[in-house]
């Protein structure tokens, strides 16, 4: 009997928990595993979504081989390699003003809050923001330029050499807090013994940065490294708002193209073997860099 009485509180326990985990694993189902799937199919298609579904046309890898012949496409890659330059940037900014913040600054709070506030707002209140501020004209940047004698300033967001650093820049100034916030706490796990020990051996400033710190948080430097490379590829919304992939294309990247071809030019099977490319480019940067954690993440 008391085995059949705690097989059926088992059971309970077991149901109740996968009602708990229900509406995920559904939400991940409908919202990512089925799409995903669909968009592996429709790569081999040429479509037209608003024509129907009667109007899919099997085409192999036609899709494939027209994208490694469009110039847009490569330049947008090419792009995205570029842009994967913030993320060591604003990584190296961060932990330095994260070393600065937590053992030099009082009022820590304050200075987390200040520098998180771009990352919490809206990208539209944020781009619009240094829409102004870049204006060629009547912006305060380049009317500083100005104010110091140069007569030419660049117009940055409406230039092809500047728009996309501009957009680089800005990246960098919106991820700062969210990098600071998470440095910060992984700083603060560091037994403070390891610095005492230093101090005792005589250990400078460099050598306690290079030998404890840094060892220290890298396995938060790898979680950031990660993460920003794959949210460098997926990057839309500044450009969406900034530049729309201008000037000449000098700001296009993978996913404003895969935007731009399946909801503009309605090129719904294009556009997937371009969400299966950029899936693919994603999952192998991971891997490498998974692989390559071994050698210089210290858990």
């Amino acid at each position: 009997m008391k085995g059949k009485k705690s097989l059926g509180i088992s059971a309970r326990e077991t149901l109740a928990g996968y009602m708990f985990v229900a509406p995920l694993m559904i939400g991940l189902m409908v919202l990512t595993l089925i799409p995903v799937v669909c968009s592996l199919l429709l790569s081999f298609t040429e479509w037209n979504f608003v024509a129907g579904y009667g109007a899919i046309k099997f085409v192999g890898f036609d899709n494939f081989i027209r994208l490694f012949q469009d110039d847009v496409f490569i330049q947008s890659l090419l792009n995205n390699l570029v842009f994967i330059i913030t993320v060591p940037i604003t990584l190296i900014l961060s932990l330095l003003l994260s070393i600065l913040i937590d053992k030099h600054v009082y009022f820590k709070d304050g200075f987390k809050v200040v520098y998180f506030l771009p990352y919490i707002s809206s990208v539209v209140a944020v781009a619009m923001v240094w829409q102004v501020l870049f204006h060629p004209s009547l912006g305060p940047v380049n009317q500083l330029l100005m104010s110091f004698g140069i007569e030419n300033p660049p117009k940055w967001l409406a230039d092809i050499d500047y728009a996309l650093p501009s957009l680089m820049m800005i990246q960098v100034w919106i991820m700062l807090g969210y990098n600071i916030i998470i440095y910060i706490a992984a700083l603060q796990s560091i037994p403070k013994d390891l610095y005492e020990a230093a101090d005792i051996d005589g250990a400078g400033t460099w050598v306690k940065f290079r030998q404890i710190t840094v060892p220290n948080v890298s396995p938060t430097t790898f979680f950031l490294l990660v993460t920003g490379i794959i949210g460098s590829f997926k990057v839309f919304d500044l450009i969406q708002v900034l530049t729309q992939g201008g000037p000449a294309n000098s700001t296009n990247v993978i996913v404003y193209d895969l935007y731009d071809t399946a909801f503009n030019q309605l090129k719904t099977g294009y556009a997937s073997s371009m969400a299966l490319i950029l899936f693919l480019i994603c999952l192998f940067i991971t891997a490498g860099q998974w692989i390559a954690q071994k050698k210089w993440v210290n858990y």
